[in-house]
């Protein structure tokens, strides 16, 4: 699928990143998510009205930099990724193509959706955006059910390899479980973003240890 005019609605972009997946990889976060999931870190991706409009040729020329750059693979986050099926198929397909124009058949691509297996198995739409997948995490986030499950939120996530590549990359780690604190800090001219799949508890000493040194947040994306 060729839609390199297509755009998609994003909450941020950031590379590398070190706890979405193996490697060093490029970090798309879209915005607009309907799940509205208790305890979600990542509120500020719900509405769809946030974010901004970025064109997928702009996304598939900062994938190639960071192919140039090393990466090991490309993650889609959010927000909900499904609900944007035609641009997340568009750029899904660019980065395959430039991952396959760069020799770099290696690296991979993930995607997070909070949908279910159930309902990506009934939705021909999703079906065809998840085509150039390598691997797929599925399942709404848990608050109660907390997991040390390498790369997922809570117990009912499942981490599911959709082709080759992705077998080999992801089979290994399948019920492997993560052996220290999977949060990585970027600090950005007007942000502080924590990147990953914090622990129980983790975001809440956090924010005690900065304000016991006299850091406090104006706003954070885990609170109302």
């Amino acid at each position: 699928m060729e839609l390199t005019g297509e755009t998609l609605r994003v909450s941020d972009v950031l590379g590398p990143i070190t706890t979405l997946g193996p490697g060093r990889r490029l970090g798309v976060w879209v915005q607009g998510c309907p799940l509205a999931c208790a305890g979600c870190m990542s509120r500020h991706t719900w509405d769809p009205r946030g974010g901004r409009d970025v064109g997928v040729g702009q996304l598939a020329a900062l994938w190639r930099q960071g192919l140039a750059d090393g990466y090991d693979g490309l993650t889609v986050s959010g927000g909900e990724p499904l609900e944007q099926p035609r641009a997340l198929a568009a750029l899904l397909a660019a980065a395959d193509r430039v991952r396959r124009e760069a020799g770099r058949p290696d690296v991979d691509l993930l995607v997070y959706t909070g949908r279910e297996d159930a309902e990506l198995a009934a939705s021909p739409q999703a079906a065809a955006a998840l085509t150039h997948a390598d691997a797929v995490i599925t399942g709404r986030y848990r608050v109660g059910e907390p997991t040390r499950l390498v790369w997922r939120g809570s117990a009912n996530q499942r981490l599911a390899p959709r082709t080759p590549l992705g077998h080999r990359r992801y089979g290994p780690h399948l019920t492997r479980l993560a052996d220290r604190s999977e949060l990585q800090v970027r600090v950005t001219a007007d942000a502080v973003h924590l990147i990953g799949i914090p622990r129980p508890g983790e975001l809440s000493a956090l924010e005690r240890d900065l304000a016991a040194r006299g850091v406090t947040f104006q706003e954070n994306s885990w609170r109302p």
